[in-house]
């Protein structure tokens, strides 16, 4: 009997194949979704991820209130800018107002004066269409007043 094919070799290749598929029953699902929990954090906007709120409120109107963030401007990769902001729409006389809001995260073109909501209540919005504010005074207040504070969209030279 050759060293290759006794008894031996075949427990080794039974164990070999017991551990195989642990690893691709057990061990594998629990790295991919170690993984997958890791990518979905990264995709997390960043208003999302920011610190404490600082909420700055435009004049409201008969439609409701409506607050910005601060401190969570930021300039995206094409040049636009992010901000996180609160809506509250006017509760009528038979129903209790929302004491939170929608929380919506807003891509803006401050040149064109357009904006789009890609996230609201943290679902994000794939597709979300550009648009004017087309006569929403809370819209335009939140544009005006977010793309005045925004950070330099320059590019910064080294120091």
């Amino acid at each position: 009997m050759s060293r290759l094919g006794g008894p031996y070799n075949s427990g080794v290749r039974g164990l070999q194949a017991t551990v195989m598929r642990v690893v691709l029953r057990v061990v594998l699902p629990m790295v991919l979704v170690v993984v997958l929990s890791l990518g979905m954090l990264s995709l997390t906007p960043a208003a999302a991820q920011a610190g404490p709120v600082e909420w700055q409120e435009v004049a409201a109107t008969s439609e409701g209130r409506q607050w910005w963030d601060v401190g969570s401007l930021r300039n995206n990769r094409a040049g636009n800018l992010t901000v996180l902001s609160r809506f509250q729409p006017t509760g009528s006389p038979d129903q209790p107002q929302s004491q939170r809001g929608d929380l919506y995260v807003m891509e803006i073109d401050c040149d064109q004066a357009l904006f789009r909501d890609t996230s609201i209540n943290g679902l994000p919005q794939f597709g979300a269409s550009w648009q004017p504010s087309a006569g929403d005074g809370l819209i335009a207040e939140v544009i005006a007043a977010s793309c005045a504070a925004a950070p330099s969209r320059s590019p910064q030279s080294p120091s």
